[in-house]
């Protein structure tokens, strides 16, 4: 087979409609092999011809997407040096657009020995998947991104495969695919709900652990990347070698079209290889030094901030330009709309401290493609000052862990946080203002993938991790939740009164707090995964959403309320509030009373017991998005919250604060369909637990 010198960039294998040009660094390598598989699985290997910056590359004429392919690394064996090239592992592409098949747990894809720093000389090619030229080209005519504002979005997290796998709505051979998020069922129910933007958990190839496999689990949530290029296999409707790609942007371009965006939960900060007792499946293979965080004191061991085994090395040019690329491939050539970045701190370590200004962020800032989408950070690692809430550059928004911990703490009635909650349902000021963010920083949530689902919040005080095979050791343990007096279901009519009041209390309070709101998908209908609050490894029914299950009450109260929320824009400002008349006129934009009815004094908010607040917001001070300066005008809201145990009465401030007023909501009941009306000095019962919504009449 003839084989051309090529070029050394792009980086990968690209189809140009003659022949396939491969190109791959490695830093260490002396030869790299070009290994080519047919059909029946037999293997031509090639050596690449050509080396240009630590980069080895070949042109093959004639090659075609579909081809299966993978890289042999000679080069030094040199463990103790963190050097570990074998030829006999069949290496994967680092820049593979599409990846077939999964890991078989032989030895042969372990490069090491058992217990020794031997070199293991079994060919590991039978066990291990091969990446897979694909077709660059598609029809994207007509797609646009959404490009929803920050202060309009509302995320909705959610599975790939779990969404959709008992769908009775979609096709059978579409169910957990691509596909089936951009089945016509799957769209009328994203705009009946009113989300704007879909935050897909992990879609670049992952690899199940050998121990889960071992336990007959998988690895569901898919946090054990090895393709940041390439989309998962196993959620395409077809088998197909690369035609995943396809499936993924057709997914997109759909989506768009009904004007939702594409949100990717990456995970650049490690691999599947794991520490030094894991596989070598791609980058340890080709380059170790370069691609992971090595110990100083043993280089043959690996730094480890994720708690997953290694950390890919960000001080490295060619890493930071393999992320890089990753991003604007998934932006320019797959269309997606922004990243969730897991364990972001990880991506921010330079040394070890975690630094605001890493090479990571500045390279981002610069980027003229990379700056333009949405980019969230997971702005947490394990390893030491990984907790860096608030602490991300300008141009980034994070999950705000302490909206979570607090809006979860006040509704189980813990004490001291009523000041804290006023500094979160107002879009979190102390984290995000003095960095030049806007309250769009702050992620809202109360649940995601990990951890309790909005049912178990309320009716578990403890996690059930029975089905994972770990002794109940795995899962968060303090979980700020609260059973409402049972442990589990209960018929106790009461209880379930309450917790029904309770999910409604967390996400009325979820969507009409300043900030984006994300909801994890499956809340709004009811899910339960029965207490189990780390499903990694649940691809099943405890994991997945039953539609034939759905509490369709709760689903209609969702509905209303991610409306409300769009119907008035006081609920989604796009500044801080001011405490302060603006415009040189008029009321506060903001103002907290007692229950009372009295503007409240410092002291108050100090009160270790205190549970119990209004909040005027003041409709006719939301400033305008736009350049000219003109103010939104919409209705003033006032806003009754009592996470008291007990029925609480409450007073109306006086009439400059509004005259007559209107209830809309009270999670007591839901919403309120008959005109119930109210004037200044009015005196309401507020049940315990519960939230009351007025809206200005006058």
């Amino acid at each position: 087979m003839e084989i051309r010198p090529g070029k050394q960039y792009p980086l990968g294998a690209r189809y140009d409609g003659a022949g396939t040009n491969f190109s791959v660094f490695s830093e260490v390598a002396d030869c790299v092999e070009l290994c080519l598989f047919d059909d029946a699985g037999r293997e031509t290997r090639h050596q690449l011809p050509e080396v240009t910056g630590h980069c080895w590359h070949g042109y093959v004429p004639n090659l075609i997407p579909g081809q299966r392919y993978g890289f042999r690394v000679h080069g030094p064996w040199e463990p103790a040096e963190g050097s570990v090239c074998n030829p006999d592992k069949l290496l994967l592409d680092p820049y593979a657009k599409a990846i077939t098949g999964e890991v078989a747990w032989n030895e042969a894809v372990f490069a090491f020995k058992p217990g020794s720093d031997d070199r293991n000389e079994i060919d590991s090619s039978p066990f291990v998947p091969k990446s897979v030229v694909t077709n660059p080209f598609f029809d994207w005519t007509d797609d646009h991104s959404p490009r929803v504002p920050w202060n309009e979005t509302v995320i909705y997290e959610v599975h790939v495969r779990g969404y959709s796998v008992i769908h009775p709505e979609i096709p059978a051979e579409l169910r957990g695919t691509y596909s089936a998020l951009a089945h016509p069922a799957s769209l009328d129910y994203f705009k009946r709900l009113g989300v704007t933007s879909l935050e897909l958990m992990p879609v670049h190839q992952f690899v199940h652990d050998g121990h889960l496999l071992e336990k007959g689990l998988r690895n569901y949530w898919g946090y054990n990347t090895i393709g940041f290029f390439a989309p998962h296999s196993e959620y395409a409707a077809r088998e197909t070698a690369g035609v995943q790609v396809a499936e993924f942007k057709q997914m997109v371009k759909t989506l768009h079209k009904a004007g939702i965006e594409v949100i990717l939960d990456v995970v650049y900060n490690h691999t599947a290889e794991g520490n030094h007792d894991g596989p070598t499946l791609c980058f340890k293979g080709i380059d170790n030094g370069a691609y992971y965080r090595l110990s100083p004191e043993d280089r043959r061991y690996y730094v480890d901030y994720t708690g997953t085994g290694n950390s890919l090395n960000m001080r490295h040019p060619h890493v930071l330009q393999l992320i890089m690329d990753s991003l604007r491939y998934w932006i320019l050539e797959m269309h997606v709309d922004g990243f969730r970045f897991d364990l972001a701190s990880t991506l921010a370590r330079e040394l070890h401290d975690v630094d605001r200004l890493s090479a990571f962020f500045d390279i981002i800032q610069q980027d003229p493609v990379i700056s333009q989408v949405k980019l969230i950070a997971e702005p947490w690692d394990v390893g030491e000052g990984g907790y860096q809430v608030g602490n991300f550059p300008p141009g980034w928004s994070e999950w705000n862990g302490k909206y979570r911990d607090c809006i979860r703490d006040f509704w189980r009635g813990q004490d001291q946080t009523l000041a804290e909650f006023a500094y979160r349902v107002t879009g979190s000021s102390d984290l995000y203002e003095n960095t030049g963010r806007r309250p769009y920083a702050s992620i809202n949530f109360v649940t995601c993938h990990d951890g309790f689902t909005l049912s178990d919040l309320v009716s578990y005080n403890e996690k059930h991790n029975e089905a994972n095979g770990e002794g109940g050791a795995d899962g968060e343990s303090h979980n700020r939740s609260w059973n409402c007096g049972v442990e589990g279901p209960s018929d106790d009519p009461e209880i379930v009164t309450l917790r029904d009041r309770q999910r409604r209390n967390l996400m009325v309070t979820l969507f009409l707090s300043q900030g984006v709101p994300m909801l994890t998908a499956g809340d709004e209908i009811g899910r339960t995964q029965h207490g189990n609050n780390n499903t990694y490894c649940q691809n099943s029914e405890l994991s997945w959403l039953h539609w034939d299950k759905i509490d369709r009450e709760f689903l209609r109260f969702m509905r209303s309320l991610v409306a409300f929320r769009r119907e008035h824009p006081v609920f989604r400002r796009r500044h801080w509030f001011q405490g302060q008349a603006i415009y040189g006129r008029g009321l506060e934009d903001i103002a907290w009373f007692t229950p009372d009815g009295a503007e409240m004094e410092d002291n108050y908010w100090n009160e270790g017991y205190a549970k119990s607040i209004s909040v005027f917001l003041n409709g006719s001070a939301v400033p305008s998005p736009d350049v000219f300066g003109q103010r939104i005008q919409d209705d003033s809201f006032y806003l009754i919250i009592n996470a008291h145990y007990e029925p609480l009465e409450f007073r109306l401030p006086d009439k400059v604060w509004g005259r007559r007023w209107r209830m809309v909501m009270d999670t007591a009941e839901g919403w309120i369909e008959e005109k119930r009306e109210l004037s200044a000095g009015d005196r309401i019962p507020a049940a315990g637990r519960s939230v009351v919504v007025l809206q200005a009449l006058d």
